[in-house]
């Protein structure tokens, strides 16, 4: 079954799309290639229990099994050294990317206190964006009693799009609530 957003994207932002940048070709249309969620957990260098937690919520969210990230070269300042687990990601791609980004934009981001939109400035130059979030509990699957720290996590949007007008426009169709 595919997902709500999926279908949106095929019936009428890619038509949207075609007419806004006079695209002649269906495949010029951008879309989204896949969305990459991060989560760097430092405290994880004194507590390897703490990496354990950050990744069973990660799965929660994405509903897929998170990659753990080790650090590239030792850093004293920091008491890290190299190969040393400090974090987490996930990278989504077709329906499970489709099912989080309609979950992330419709239910995640309305749960933001004093939410006025997302920055319009955070995208890369190449049509991708990335944003911040500064804590798990915006994720209906996350239940406020079973948390035992607050967590951000970074959410980077990768699409198709030439430029970042393109993208903007992308996502805005899709649903991504952008400040004025």
């Amino acid at each position: 079954m595919a997902s709500r957003l999926k279908v949106k994207y095929n019936e009428e932002i890619i038509k949207a799309l075609m007419e806004k940048f006079n695209y002649s070709n269906v495949m010029e249309v951008p879309r989204l290639d896949k969305v990459v969620i991060n989560m760097g957990i430092g405290e994880a260098k004194d507590n390897a229990k703490v990496l354990d937690v950050a990744i069973s919520e990660l799965e929660i969210i994405a509903g897929q099994k998170p990659v753990t990230t080790k650090s590239r070269k030792s850093v004293a300042n920091f008491k890290i050294r190299e190969n040393m687990p400090i974090g987490a990601k996930v990278t989504l791609r077709d329906e499970r990317m489709y099912h989080f980004v309609d979950k992330f934009v419709n239910i995640a981001l309305p749960r933001v206190r004093d939410f006025r939109g997302v920055s319009k400035d955070s995208f890369d130059g190449r049509g991708n964006y990335a944003l911040g979030i500064k804590e798990q509990l915006i994720f209906p699957e996350i239940e406020y009693d079973k948390i035992d720290k607050v967590r951000g996590m970074d959410i980077i949007f990768v699409t198709t799009a030439k430029t970042d007008e393109e993208a903007r426009e992308l996502l805005t169709l899709i649903g991504m609530p952008f400040s004025k």
